[in-house]
């Protein structure tokens, strides 16, 4: 099994937010129900991924919002490592971040999708085969290829 840090950091930061907005809570808010000192502008790099959160950190924060540490954990590593039997696991934002011509139509489709869902979403989801097959069509290219491409997509992580 291969992992991938960013990705990890990353999707314990959205986590973190649904979390908290579940909540209801601004970071503001949040940050007062926290033991420790910590700014906001650190609490919102934890949401988006880009710095690491230490495990004392992540207890407290946890214990802040009544969630289990264990339990935010468990949903980080099943939405990184797992993905359900007979589907693919697709990040919206590579796919609108690839230039590959024959993608066009996906990519199109992929604006439209995170556009649609907003930012409390998150950029990736799954399909089933049926949807890939539908897209290889799409493109115009066979549906084995399109798998294909979408599994380098995904990146080290799949």
């Amino acid at each position: 099994m291969r992992f991938d840090g960013d990705t990890y950091q990353r999707v314990l930061g959205e986590e973190l937010r649904k979390l908290r907005r579940r909540r209801g809570w601004t970071r503001k808010e949040l940050n007062q129900h926290l033991q420790s000192e910590i700014s906001l502008q650190t609490l919102a790099t934890y949401e988006l991924g880009t710095r690491q959160c230490s495990v004392v950190r992540l207890v407290e924060l946890c214990l802040a919002m009544d969630e289990l540490p264990q339990d935010l954990l468990a949903k980080v590593h099943r939405r990184v490592f797992t993905d359900e039997p007979g589907r693919v696991r697709l990040d919206l934002t590579r796919v609108i971040a690839d230039s590959q011509p024959e993608l066009l139509p996906l990519r199109r489709w992929a604006e439209g999708r995170l556009a649609q869902t907003g930012e409390q979403a998150s950029a990736e989801i799954q399909l089933d085969l049926a949807a890939v097959e539908r897209m290889a069509e799409l493109c115009g290219i066979p549906t084995v290829d399109l798998l294909a491409r979408l599994r380098a997509l995904a990146g080290p992580a799949a």
